[in-house]
């Protein structure tokens, strides 16, 4: 059976991650993309789906484990009886290799390590046929792995095959180091040389510091912050700029339920509002990435936008379910792709109008192709201006008028406006402007309720939705407005369980999906802003250093909480969450500084 989610901690290089548990084992990796098939999938099933486990002989769990500082460099400790080992896992950077190493070093005393290897290609559907290469001496074992499409070499200890996996023992003592890497490649190819471990392993230390070098002075929450744009920067692919939203598909949002999705891929509002995050802490080469990305994404008739993609931009992600997995224990069904892109979802225009407004402040400049792109947005979103839609959350349910999606569409024209106003591009400046102020006028009447004094789900609905918080974050309304006042007050009311916030009461049926779900990690973030930016600066500290330590022990959180159980839920890492929590972190520094005053909403409560 897999770990608890929050047991397991990402390695990375850029192009595809592998979650290491607190048990030694890599329970999931797909090579060599993100959205790749799994080579290990115990995650989604158990050991017979692909696992990699390296501990001392008879051990369970390590004794502690952490990041190199600033890296994704794992360093994972174990003390035993007979001595104590290290394991360091990574995944290289900057050779162009799917590669991946463990190296087991030894501390004290001698440690007995064993190492199991059952490699699983296509979703554990295909078993590869394995064996042994002729190279490697008297202390390393060469072995090549390949079904189908997919190969993997394996260098390191002696491995013996053991029915349909690969064991090997071996002794560790004080000073010693034994390492093992795996890579993969395409089986119409030879296999790669091996690598010169320790450079990889210096070269890789040296990238990841030096990125997050100019994040300085980040606060009260400065270790939380930097570990949140590391994450960001691991999910972002290094050769496409494409920002996944998670490295996992299938974490289920309730333990065995069905709410189970694939998220590896790049949703335009999840990648716009990462860069907006790594924009803020000075990041212009991923800015310059992601508008390449998108530019290529979206290039052609603006009718055909979608909201997500592949990583490179693909547009067909059709969604299957997989029989090959039985899902995290037992949460079925696995999917793979994801529906939700063939849905319309306005608020994506805003969102992207804002992070291109965001990396145009900060000194990009504009070409001509991404500025006459954006007017052809704008365009779109006139001729479709009264299309209801899916929304932010991916109903599933009938479509609907959402408040939150309408507001951003106000959004994607202001941004407009401003770029003609202040930054002297060509566009319909007055008839954007009176589509932006009708936007405004049709919301205040319908999506906001005078009775409660809140903005609402959708349009003359009585149901409210965290989203609504992202009203302030835009500048619809000023955190301290009442109308936000009010909002809260009713978010507080509604939707507030065991102290966090739900995304909406998902038995109002709106979404159109059987079961329920735990805590939204992001709109807690959210909330913990609009608290900060309205004055309520108390409160933002106690729902921050709350939200803070429900991070595992590297740092990393996944989508939703059961504050029941205390245990993650969802897929993990989850860019969504660590974007919200550096933006949450923020505005409570700006906050302090301030020096925050309390508000309280004149508002006639239910």
């Amino acid at each position: 059976m897999p770990l608890a989610i929050e047991d397991y901690a990402l390695i990375g290089d850029c192009h595809t991650g592998a979650l290491v548990g607190t048990d030694g084992s890599i329970d999931w990796l797909c090579l060599p993309r993100f959205d790749s098939p799994s080579t290990f999938g115990a995650l989604l099933g158990d050991e017979e789906h692909g696992h990699w486990r390296l501990a001392p002989a008879g051990a369970g769990r390590c004794t502690s484990r952490h990041y190199e500082p600033d890296t994704f460099v794992l360093v994972t400790r174990w003390e035993t009886p007979t001595g104590t080992v290290e394991v360091i896992d990574l995944m290289p950077h900057g050779d162009r290799r799917a590669d991946l190493v463990r190296r087991v070093r030894g501390i004290e005393g001698t440690v007995r390590m064993e190492q199991v290897l059952r490699i699983r290609f296509d979703y554990a559907d295909a078993v590869p046929w394995v064996r042994q290469l002729p190279e490697g001496d008297g202390s390393t074992h060469t072995i090549l792995a390949v079904a189908g499409p997919d190969a993997a070499v394996v260098r390191g200890p002696r491995l013996q095959a053991e029915g349909r996996s690969h064991r090997a023992v071996f002794e560790v003592s004080a000073g010693e180091q034994v390492d093992t890497v795996l890579t993969w490649f395409p089986s119409h190819r030879p296999p790669p040389e091996p690598m010169p471990v320790d450079d990889r392993i210096e070269a890789t230390r040296a990238w990841w510091r030096h990125w997050v070098e100019p994040c300085t002075d980040l606060g009260r929450y400065d270790e939380a912050v930097r570990r949140s744009l590391l994450v960001l920067r691991a999910l972002t692919h290094e050769d496409t700029g494409g920002v996944v939203a998670a490295a996992t598909t299938s974490l289920p949002e309730e333990a065995g339920g069905v709410r189970n999705w694939d998220y590896r891929y790049v949703w335009l509002r999840d990648a716009a509002l990462t860069l907006s995050a790594l924009m803020s802490h000075g990041f212009q080469t991923e800015a310059m990435e992601w508008r390449d990305w998108l530019l290529r994404a979206i290039a052609g008739d603006p009718a055909d936008v979608q909201i997500m993609y592949g990583l490179a931009g693909e547009r067909r992600l059709p969604e299957t379910e997989l029989a090959s997995l039985p899902g995290y224990r037992g949460a079925a069904p696995v999917r793979v792709g994801n529906a939700a892109y063939l849905q319309f979802q306005g608020d994506v225009f805003g969102e992207v109008m804002l992070a291109l407004e965001k990396a145009r402040t900060i000194g990009i400049a504009e070409s001509t192709f991404s500025w006459s792109l954006q007017v052809a947005l704008l365009d779109f979103v006139e001729h479709n201006l009264d299309r209801p839609d899916n929304g932010i959350w991916e109903i599933r349910g009938p479509l609907r008028t959402f408040t939150h999606s309408r507001a951003m569409l106000w959004a994607a024209f202001e941004c407009g406006i401003r770029a003609v106003r202040e930054h002297g591009l060509a566009g319909p400046v007055a008839r954007w402007e009176a589509l932006r102020d009708r936007l405004r006028a049709e919301i205040d009447e319908h999506g906001f309720d005078p009775g409660r004094g809140s903005f609402v789900q959708s349009y003359d609905s009585a149901e409210v939705d965290a989203s609504l918080l992202q009203l302030a974050q835009i500048g619809y309304a000023a955190p301290d407005d009442p109308r936000m006042l009010g909002t809260v007050a009713a978010l507080e009311q509604d939707l507030l369980r065991d102290g966090l916030l739900m995304r909406y009461r998902t038995e109002s049926s709106v979404d159109g999906i059987d079961g329920g779900e735990h805590p939204f990690l992001a709109c807690s973030f959210w909330l913990a802003q609009q608290y900060a930016e309205s004055g309520r600066l108390d409160d933002a500290i106690a729902l921050m250093d709350r939200l803070v330590s429900f991070c595992n022990d590297v740092g990393i959180l996944s989508e939703e909480y059961d504050p029941a159980t205390g245990r993650q839920m969802g897929n993990t890492p989850q860019a969504l969450s660590h974007l919200a929590l550096v933006g949450a972190a923020e505005a409570i520094a700006a906050g302090g500084e301030a020096g925050g005053r309390a508000v309280q909403p004149d508002v006639t409560g239910d």
